[in-house]
């Protein structure tokens, strides 16, 4: 098969889809391999290192796009690539698509098949491909909190540590999975005071063994949300419903009683955020100012440190490109079944039943729709 890799467009995205060591393995399953030059560049890779693996450099992504059956990206495809693709194609990258109804469109009238990192599913019901990008944009968003809150950076003052006879910042963390439990992380690290608010108690029993009586936690539920929100100096929201739109947690009326300069991060702001009063930024813009309240809400968070992202992500993805390039769709999918909850457009099909909803589209079974 061919397999191209282009490089990302979306503002301040600097990660790339594949490394020298994805290149090596495909091109050792028998594959050709195509990367626009460049595209490594902003995760400190060169065109020298995919050439030495057995790349084949491409000046510009419509050669690329021209020539693979199998494209690889990183982030969701931006409006001016969405008509290089082609009838047939397979896009393997993060889609986010009940955030982006009119990608969503676009997609669909290209009769390709679009499959998804963040909803591939093991039978544990975990997300081995947003996992490593959760790590990071929950580790970020407790750093980005912290940042925001000093005083010059717009925010109320307080150091998140504190100091001896000056008590710690609070910060409220809703949503206890990966994200949350990173953001949690680097929190507990800073002595900062911790409060983790998820709807899963058994979560919440393995969150409080594994801090041994650093974290408070909490059943969500509307007065617990409320009554923390008010009382937090940071909130991080990292709710995750796979393929849906966050549901919006935190309503704009808590957003007006919070303290002046609290700061709050949506980090589930790529399905849409999980608070009222969000909407998307960007790394060169992160951050804005609505009823004296700081938010930082930007769509691909882990792309500010591309070098680690781009390790973490292809770690873990190869494996499933390796399957695609040498099976097919079908094929990969029979190889590994997690497979099948990814698999979000075929030809002008809804093929994963949380997007069809948020998009208010039929659902067809994957197989169904890759048989047909």
């Amino acid at each position: 098969m061919k397999i191209g890799v282009v490089r990302e467009i979306k503002p301040s995205e600097y990660r790339v889809a594949l490394t020298p060591t994805g290149v090596k393995e495909l091109v050792a399953h028998g594959h050709t391999v195509y990367v626009e030059r460049d595209a490594g560049e902003g995760s400190t890779i060169h065109d020298e290192e995919y050439e030495a693996q057995g790349a084949e450099m491409l000046a510009l992504a419509d050669d690329v796009f021209a020539e693979a059956d199998l494209i690889l990206k990183v982030k969701e495809p931006q409006a001016s690539e969405v008509p290089k693709f082609r009838e047939g194609q397979l896009l393997f990258t993060y889609l986010h698509l009940a955030a982006y109804p009119q990608l969503a469109e676009g997609l669909l009238g290209a009769g390709i098949t679009a499959i998804a990192y963040e909803t591939v599913q093991l039978h544990d019901r975990s997300l081995p491909l947003l996992a490593p990008m959760s790590e990071v944009a929950g580790r970020i968003g407790t750093q980005a909190g912290a940042y925001f809150l000093q005083k010059a950076n717009g925010g109320r003052g307080i150091l998140l540590g504190g100091v001896p006879g000056v008590r710690p910042g609070r910060v409220v963390i809703i949503g206890g999975g990966v994200s949350g439990s990173h953001a949690a992380e680097i929190a507990v690290g800073m002595q900062a005071s911790v409060t983790i608010i998820d709807r899963d108690l058994a979560r919440l029993r393995e969150l409080e063994a594994r801090y041994h009586g650093r974290i408070e936690t909490l059943a969500s539920n509307r007065l617990n949300v409320e009554e923390a929100v008010l009382d937090a100096d940071l909130v991080i929201g990292s709710v995750l419903i796979p393929g849906a739109s966050a549901p919006k947690l935190v309503t704009e009326d808590m957003v007006r009683g919070m303290r002046r300069g609290s700061v709050l991060v949506d980090i589930a702001i790529d399905q849409g955020g999980c608070f009222e009063t969000s909407h998307e930024t960007t790394h060169t813009d992160p951050v804005f100012t609505k009823h004296d309240i700081v938010h930082y809400a930007v769509g691909n968070i882990p792309g500010a440190v591309p070098h680690t992202s781009t390790y973490a992500l292809t770690n873990a993805t190869l494996p499933y490109v390796v399957a695609l390039a040498d099976k097919g769709a079908f094929g990969a999918v029979e190889h590994h079944p997690e497979l099948v909850d990814g698999i979000n457009i075929v030809g002008s099909h809804v093929t994963n039943q949380a997007v069809a909803d948020s998009l208010e589209k039929e659902f067809v079974a994957p197989r169904v729709a890759l048989g047909a």
